[in-house]
């Protein structure tokens, strides 16, 4: 179940926001009345409520609003309780101070906003002699592993109990602690309204990851990377179990760099199958794994990872997406030669889409050129590999039958920027930007002015995802309708 939280500076917003609210169906609404400014009547928000409450008044020490006594706030808290209330709130060191009375269930809370105590066991234990009907734990993730163990101590747990952490770093168990036996998470009713750090708005928790539809039997994938709030993955691979009736949900994990292997071990016990990975993990993914792919190994970067019989298999999607990529751009080019055997390719960028890109177009047969602004990065693609150098502001003079964009160059917001001036194209070139935001680059426009083929990034992250999709769900991906996503995803997004 989630509950909704709710928060207004005026009663009568408060009611009103309740109200229509409650057309949408909510099963348990939290009102924070330390929200509201004025002098409180909590029976006036009681009368006549739409849907089932919980009651908080969170004083300024558990970051509330609360502006009055001590005193004054828990002769709130009696007076919902009297009120009839469904659920009041109350914190885990004045609960014997507020006796039970009626129907109305006590919720005992425990918020750290500062970390994850190592104490856990011992703090709700001593919340079990508080007289609760459910427990709440939430804490601040410090560290990604910090989920665990939130999430095992509802597994564990003899009282009805909530818990999960706030922050970026602990989304994962705001989602996931249903499955693990949580009687409800929380979620805001709107953008203005987030009550803690990392609250989901609860439309995404009911609709775009199905919270209540999350089970025992619900797969768990992810993607992992550091940033990661921007990725279009999770929206990408939650449509498409959704389009195909698949028992999944996929979430964005933030990983710091120097947890990956600690987390990824500690992530194994809350059983998720499968991982997408961005950057920087590639490396560290391929290293984690116990069974890597023949291109993984070749790229020396994993960006997917997926268990099967206990073991962890790594692969690299972004190789056979560049492959299909480049020959479907070749399409266009006359009868015997739209093969990548024999092209002389340039690839601009060394970082890791560069590696792939690399080792894709060598092992179907191609001369491979790269360039890069930093010069090491590119040198040292050289030794790996064995292809050819050149400096960057040689570029415009390397001959070539493919150009591949490996750059961020053009990437919103610096979407008037190319890596290649327009009078170096020409066209007789394919012209494979791989930037995906926008899809219509700056380079990719000129490359069409000059009559060039071309392929865009779009094409290849789809390729890529669609992938990776198939490895998780072991269905086939519905391409149409993730592509349409995608492309309407950035027809949306904010300027």
């Amino acid at each position: 179940m989630i509950c909704v939280s709710l928060g207004r500076r005026r009663h009568s917003a408060l009611k009103q926001a309740h109200r229509d609210l409650s057309r949408l169906n909510p099963e348990l609404v939290e009102l924070r009345v330390d929200w509201i400014m004025s002098r409180l009547n909590v029976a006036r928000l009681l009368k006549k409520r739409p849907t089932p409450v919980v009651i908080t008044c969170r004083r300024e020490q558990d970051k509330g609003r609360w502006s009055g006594t001590e005193e004054q706030r828990q002769a709130v808290l009696r007076e919902a309780i009297i009120g009839g209330a469904e659920y009041v709130d109350i914190e885990e060191d004045i609960a014997r101070s507020i006796p039970r009375y009626g129907d109305t269930k006590r919720l005992v809370s425990y918020h750290n906003f500062e970390d994850t105590p190592t104490d856990l066991s011992d703090i709700y234990q001593r919340m079990t002699e508080c007289d609760p009907d459910i427990i709440k734990i939430v804490t601040t993730a410090s560290r990604p592993a910090d989920n665990v163990r939130v999430l095992e101590l509802i597994k564990s747990a003899t009282v009805p109990t909530v818990a999960f952490c706030m922050g970026e770093l602990g989304m994962v168990s705001r989602i996931l602690c249903g499955r693990m036996g949580s009687p409800l998470t929380y979620a805001a009713g709107s953008r203005a309204g987030e009550m803690a750090p990392g609250q989901l708005l609860w439309d995404d928790m009911r609709d775009f990851y199905r919270y209540d539809s999350i089970s025992s039997d619900t797969k768990v994938f992810g993607v992992i990377g550091d940033p990661i709030s921007h990725s279009l993955s999770p929206l990408l691979h939650n449509s498409a179990f959704r389009e195909v009736d698949f028992d999944g949900v996929y979430l964005p994990l933030k990983i710091p760099a120097d947890s990956v292997q600690e987390t990824l071990q500690a992530y194994d016990k809350l059983d998720i199958s499968g991982y997408s990975v961005t950057i920087p993990h590639k490396h560290a993914a391929l290293e984690f794994a116990d069974l890597p792919s023949v291109q993984a190994n070749l790229i020396g970067a994993s960006n997917t990872l997926f268990r099967t019989d206990g073991k962890w298999h790594a692969t690299n999607t972004d190789y056979d997406a560049i492959v299909k990529t480049v020959e479907a751009g070749l399409t266009t080019f006359p009868e015997g030669s739209r093969e990548v055997k024999g092209k002389q390719v340039l690839i601009l960028g060394a970082g890791g889409v560069a590696r792939a890109a690399v080792c894709a177009m060598q092992k179907n047969g191609a001369a491979v050129t790269i360039t890069n602004r930093t010069a090491d990065r590119a040198r040292a693609l050289n030794d790996e590999f064995g292809c050819s150098v050149i400096d960057w502001e040689q570029r415009s003079e390397e001959m070539c039958d493919i150009l591949i964009n490996c750059t961020s160059v053009g990437m919103h917001p610096n979407v008037s920027e190319s890596p290649f001036d327009l009078p170096w194209l020409n066209e007789s070139m394919l012209v494979f930007d791989t930037v995906y935001t926008p899809e219509n680059t700056q380079l990719l426009e000129h490359a069409k002015t000059r009559g060039c083929a071309t392929a865009s990034g779009l094409e290849m992250f789809m390729r890529q995802a669609a992938r990776q999709f198939e490895l998780f769900s072991g269905q086939q991906p519905p391409l149409e309708f993730m592509m349409e996503t995608l492309r309407q995803s950035l027809s949306t997004a904010p300027e």
